[in-house]
């Protein structure tokens, strides 16, 4: 019986395969560094295959730094880990749809590589600016350089995360382009063909921003470069500038499908819609009959009900030509005013114009709010504690998911912070009826001991970040009582964790029978059902925020994952029986546990019970029944 994986897609594998494909001559074989031959590529073959031109020489347009290959390496390598249900410290864990990851986010992208690849519709990040005084990510081929990491001075001892990336730094841009770039790879393919992402940023690394983003996701897939106002007022001490504006960079995963949606039209506008003829079509408002520059057959005497005559301004000329004038008069469409003495215009109705508006790339913060009026919001949320200095407006996040979300995308943030785009996704859903999910994904940063977030009993960022989505959730439904009945302000909290199974599960080989045999059970003793049926989840490409039921059959426990989307029994000793009950209810996937079944002819049991009872399945039943 097939085994469960528990690792990560081996990106590199699978790019070799693709290139195969195309190019099977450019396939090779090398020694890897454990000295073992393996399958590689001849990238020397592979240039002169894209080239019409002899290659010779290395000069080309390109975008480089030192680590940069060590960061696409980084990306690409699969990584055995997993995402562990923290049932206590979620909010309606059974009935929501959101998720709450603590972890690594390079790691945590790459588990959610199976279960939502090409399913997240808008991804808005708020990264570290590099502003020379922040913290970056200390990745394993950064974290390999002892001397380097010493001299940056490395913080946080869950694995060493996180360093302060100082401008005195020798790699200062280097390590910080480094961490952005393979997640964005990684991240680039959770996105949905018409999806879209947003990143924040100021000058410190705007310009290496969108250079990255357009290796990674395509510089044809740039939709704009957007200007937050982000500050109200000048600061007066500042030497030469004072800075107002960040920016918003967006770019498209196919930008030749990507719908922008609009942003809404105010009332104001569509207040200046009347009908003061009674019009059947409705609300109508004028508009200037004359354009220019003049051309001959559009310029004509108009002779208004009263008698007036009436010639375009100077050097201008009617927008219409005189039989398409006398047309549009039959059909009401012109308008003289009430006494039918005035110059001639066009109705337009209502009706008749577009129900959104396209946005301008700078935003006003009168329009989205400023950081410092979010900073005094989110304040106020937490009973006048104030924990962020610089926290994102809700309205700045809400108008990136009005533009291109629809009312039932995946949105994700994996530098999460302070839940910001949660707390958007909840709002505009309270407010255009939507359903909008949720996955927000941080590393649990450590509150400095002296900080007021630290003295209010907040030990990590995440805790905060989690408490405002509840606060955030129920001051929603508080002020919209009538129809948030049904609203999700929920999320279920998953962390990030090493694999639930022991070494032996991955290197059997370099077990003698004598060590196997003192080992009941490959799976760690400190994991739980629910910890197993995530990890199965993760594996075989399943949501995480799907309803799931556990019943007990014939003295075991079973669980079922969406209505038979996936069924798993992890009991030891599984009767016959109880597998013939699963098989009756025809799952799309099953899986036990490897120590439940007393001998191999009892494993090779179960799919001739699957057979049995699925014989439409057979040929599928291999696929679709594993152990673990």
């Amino acid at each position: 019986m097939e085994k469960m994986k528990f690792e990560t897609p081996d990106f590199t594998s699978g790019n070799i395969e693709k290139i195969a494909a195309l190019f099977p001559n450019c396939v090779t074989e090398m020694r890897g560094e454990d000295g073992k031959v393996k399958r590689g590529i001849n990238f020397e073959m592979l240039k002169q295959m894209l080239s019409s031109d002899v290659v010779d020489g290395d000069e080309c347009y390109e975008f480089t730094w030192v680590g940069k290959k060590a960061s696409i390496v980084e990306a690409n390598k699969p990584i055995r880990k997993t995402l562990r249900p923290c049932v206590e410290e979620s909010k309606n864990w059974d009935t929501t749809e959101n998720l709450y990851i603590e972890g690594d986010n390079l790691e945590v992208l790459k588990l959610l590589q199976e279960a939502y690849l090409g399913k997240v519709k808008m991804i808005y990040i708020d990264p570290p600016y590099n502003t020379g005084n922040d913290f970056i990510y200390a990745d394993d081929f950064m974290r390999s350089q002892e001397e380097e990491n010493e001299q940056m001075g490395l913080f946080d001892e869950d694995e060493n995360r996180l360093f302060k990336n100082m401008d005195t730094n020798g790699r200062f841009h280097s390590d910080w382009c480094s961490m952005m770039y393979s997640r964005l790879m990684v991240a680039r393919n959770l996105l949905a063909d018409d999806g879209v992402i947003f990143i924040s940023i100021d000058d410190n690394e705007q310009e290496n921003l969108k250079k990255i983003c357009d290796d990674v996701l395509g510089e044809k897939n740039f939709i704009a470069q957007v200007i937050w106002e982000r500050a109200y007022a000048p600061v007066n001490l500042k030497k030469h500038f004072s800075e107002s504006h960040d920016y918003i960079i967006c770019y498209a995963q196919n930008i030749d499908i990507v719908k922008c949606n609009g942003l809404p039209r105010n009332l104001e506008a569509d207040n200046r819609y009347s009908n003061p003829d009674n019009d059947p079509r409705g609300v109508w408002k004028s508009d200037n009959l004359s354009v220019g520059p003049a051309i001959e057959e559009k310029v004509y005497e108009i002779i208004t009900p009263s008698g007036r005559k009436v010639l375009p301004p100077n050097g201008r000329c009617w927008c219409y030509t005189k039989e398409r004038f006398e047309e549009m008069v039959k059909e009401n469409r012109i308008w003289f005013g009430k006494d039918g003495n005035n110059v001639p215009s066009i109705k337009r109705f209502l009706t008749e114009v577009k129900h959104c508006v396209t946005p301008l790339t700078i935003w006003k913060y009168s329009e989205v709010g400023h950081s410092q009026d979010a900073k005094q919001k989110l304040k106020k949320l937490f009973d006048g504690k104030s924990f962020f200095d610089y926290p994102k407006s809700v309205d700045l996040i809400k108008r990136c998911l009005q533009l291109y979300s629809d009312k039932n995308s995946i949105i994700l943030d994996f530098f999460s912070g302070s839940a910001t785009t949660a707390h958007a996704v909840m709002q505009l859903n309270a407010e255009d009826g939507g359903h909008r999910k949720f996955i927000m994904v941080q590393l649990p940063e450590p509150c400095d001991e002296k900080s007021e977030a630290y003295k209010a009993g907040y030990k990590h960022i995440c805790e905060i970040g989690k408490e405002r989505i509840r606060r955030a959730g129920e001051k929603i439904k508080a002020d919209n009582p009538l129809t948030t009945q049904d609203l999700d302000v929920g999320f279920r909290v998953l962390k990030l964790d090493d694999s639930n199974m022991k070494d032996v599960y991955y290197a059997a080989g370099d077990y003698t029978q004598d060590t196997l045999a003192g080992m009941v059970s490959n799976i760690k003793e400190d994991r739980t059902d629910l910890d197993l049926l995530f990890g199965c989840l993760l594996d075989w490409g399943l949501p995480l925020s799907l309803p799931y039921t556990s019943e007990q059959i014939d003295g075991c426990t079973v669980h079922i994952y969406n209505d038979g989307d996936l069924m798993a029994c992890f009991d030891n000793n599984i009767p016959e029986s109880v597998v013939k009950e699963i098989a009756k209810r025809k799952p799309l996937r099953a899986v036990f546990r490897d120590a439940g079944f007393a001998d191999s002819p009892a494993k090779i049991n179960v799919f001739e019970i699957f057979k049995l009872y699925m014989p439409e399945d057979a040929n599928d039943i291999s696929k679709r029944v594993r152990v673990i």
